[in-house]
């Protein structure tokens, strides 16, 4: 039977992070960085850590007007998609961003830090706790509260500021929803459904609601900078990073009619998620690196965006060395970034896309890794989330 499937090309590409914004930057400040060097905050949250945003003009993609009921979660992802539009040099082409399909992963908005603060000192001293709740909530929380918390306002605000009105899906999921978001774009536009896409997410890590939430999760890494595989050797645990990614997709079709020029393509998406035991995780790894038909041959580097959560972290990396050998060059990106949550599979896949488009890879991250032998023709981008479930995929140079 013949394969019909588009091809998916990767054509722009929006990136902000604790290096500041925009595609080309990134890759000028990643392609010879390491971990050392990385932007990082060690106080405001001590003892844990996390990779600032530096200042930004928001203005530069949105009106101000526009920017007054969003918070920062919704304004990273409306201001990288503006700089993904830019990137494919479609922003101000109207007939291109009113059929373009939207696809967004986002975490809930924030909250009452007030309220939350007096329920948990109350709860120190009462056992009664679930009558708390019940006794603060409808009275202290404003109504429009829960209005600003929806996770498809970000797509709202892209759709009313960068006038994208096709389509439009969220996903929610913490690392997953970013492999479901990627993977849904791509499976539309490679079985003709779609013929562009924008898609990504973004992640507000500056925030004592989230950092309470990884805590007592046990999730975060406490008085340490160390970058990923280094971390491993002292327990382990994750530094959130604030960022956003949107990739502008579209089928090589109709890239090629309007005279679009790719970084990379985008080739095969893996995605799990189960149980968390060592031997179940390892299957699933295992069971994803087939289906991607992944081998030394295929791809000979690779971008992880590890948590660093201790077991996770190292089931992935054993998986991956495991199918490729020891040597393989894998950059553990969260080590530069941090963890973008919902955002980090698709900075995964821009990294590759980056890398691929300008003939070249990332130097060692940190002394663990292994230097590139010769430029990749193609990169697997992997992700393991700190909680559950995992995502791959295969982003290879296009033609």
């Amino acid at each position: 039977m013949t394969d019909t499937r588009q091809e998916v090309w990767i054509t722009g590409i929006g990136l902000l992070s604790c290096y500041g914004e925009g595609a080309a930057h990134h890759w000028e400040a990643l392609k010879g960085a390491d971990a050392a060097s990385a932007p990082i905050d060690t106080e405001t949250f001590k003892p844990a850590a996390v990779h600032p945003l530096p200042e930004i003009d928001w203005t530069a993609q949105m009106p101000r007007k526009d920017m007054r009921q969003m918070e920062n979660w919704q304004r990273l992802g409306t201001y990288a998609s503006g700089l993904a539009l830019e990137d494919a040099g479609m922003k101000e082409v109207e007939e291109m961003v009113s059929t373009m399909d939207l696809v967004v992963c986002a975490g809930g908005g924030e909250r009452d830090l007030s309220v939350d603060t007096q329920i948990l000192a109350e709860a120190r001293n009462r056992n009664d706790r679930d009558r708390i709740i019940n006794e603060k909530l409808p009275v202290e929380l404003r109504p429009t509260l829960f209005l600003a918390q929806l996770s498809n306002l970000m797509a709202g605000n892209i759709s009313i500021v960068h006038k994208v009105t096709g389509s439009s899906r969220t996903y929610m999921g913490e690392e997953t929803s970013g492999v479901t978001a990627i993977r849904d774009a791509y499976a539309r536009i490679a079985h003709g459904q779609s013929t562009h896409a924008l898609v990504g997410g973004g992640y507000n890590a500056e925030r004592p609601d989230l950092f309470l939430n990884l805590e007592l999760g046990k999730y975060l890494a406490n008085n340490t900078r160390a970058p990923i595989q280094e971390r491993q050797q002292q327990g382990g645990g994750m530094i959130p990073g604030s960022g956003a990614c949107f990739l502008v997709l579209e089928s090589a079709e109709h890239a090629r009619a309007r005279g679009a020029k790719p970084y990379a393509k985008l080739t095969g998406i893996a995605s799990d998620l189960g149980e968390r035991s060592q031997q179940a995780t390892r299957e699933r790894l295992e069971t994803m690196l087939s289906q991607l038909h992944s081998d030394k041959d295929h791809s000979p580097a690779i971008l992880s965006g590890a948590s660093g959560c201790q077991d996770i972290t190292a089931w992935e990396m054993d998986a991956l060395r495991g199918r490729f050998g020891m040597e393989v060059p894998i950059r553990c990106y969260t080590s530069m970034i941090g963890n973008p949550i919902e955002a980090n599979f698709p900075f995964g896949i821009a990294l590759a896309a980056l890398a691929l488009g300008n003939n070249g890879f990332y130097e060692p991250f940190e002394p663990a890794e292994k230097p590139a032998k010769i430029a990749p023709a193609a990169i697997l981008v992997s992700t393991a989330g700190h909680f559950r479930g995992e995502g791959m995929a295969t982003v290879e140079k296009a033609s």
